[in-house]
């Protein structure tokens, strides 16, 4: 590009270029069958409850702990969140199972970035040198319910990271939805925690759960790391 426009492209161009293609495939591809998926899967989220109540805190952290911020993960949230809304303006009671919906969704949410703050502390030599800076920053981001705090992590290493997210977030959701942990805020994550109901119901889920993904990572992490030193021992011999 000439030099009196280079500087223009970055910041203004490729962004306007780029929201545009993305709008379009939207627009003309992508947007029905995503919106397909999310009716359906908020349909099938409504048909449970009752009986079902630990397998629906089940499924919603496993969905949580999917994406890490994406569809799936938006989908869960905006479930509980619909749930936390009827609740509140119907005046439920304070144990009605829209606020337990809510309290699962909240911490299993919380699971991925606080794991992975967990496992680059206990286990750094496991990490490179970004993933450990994200890590402390993670501390902070899973505290707070912000879910986005494990992708980098997820972005560097998609199979373990999301297979270890969706099975402690499915167990943290379990948890808190079978002993009746409730939430009266969208959002927030600890720092709400005047307004979660069963407090210490909430922090045992998220615990276990947080404890079962971060020794999931390191397990899978330590026994690549020893199957590369092996074969890296086994090419100097």
């Amino acid at each position: 590009m000439h030099k009196n426009v280079r500087g223009v492209m970055p910041v203004v161009v490729i962004p306007l270029v780029s929201t545009f293609l993305t709008a379009g495939l939207f627009i003309t591809i992508l947007g029905r069958p995503i919106t397909w998926l999310m009716s359906n899967l908020t349909s099938a989220l409504e048909g449970m409850g009752g009986s079902s109540a630990i397998l629906l805190g089940l499924i919603l952290g496993a969905m949580m702990g999917f994406d890490l911020g994406g569809p799936v993960n938006k989908v869960a949230y905006s479930f509980g969140v619909a749930g936390l809304t009827e609740g509140l303006s119907k005046n439920l009671a304070a144990d009605a199972t829209q606020y337990k919906i809510m309290a699962a969704v909240m911490a299993a949410g919380m699971v991925a970035p606080l794991a992975m703050a967990l496992a680059t502390t206990i286990r750094p030599q496991l990490f490179s040198e970004p993933e450990r800076e994200n890590g402390k920053a993670a501390w902070l981001l899973g505290a707070s319910f912000i879910s986005e705090g494990a992708i980098p992590f997820a972005a560097a290493d998609p199979v373990r990271i999301m297979v270890s997210s969706v099975i402690g977030s499915a167990l943290t959701g379990g948890i808190v939805m079978a002993l009746g942990s409730t939430l009266m805020a969208p959002h927030g994550g600890i720092w709400v925690g005047l307004l979660i109901g069963k407090l210490w119901v909430f922090l045992l889920g998220l615990i276990i759960g947080v404890l079962v993904m971060t020794g999931i990572v390191v397990f899978l992490k330590r026994r690549d790391h020893s199957a590369a030193a092996a074969a890296a021992q086994t090419v100097e011999a």
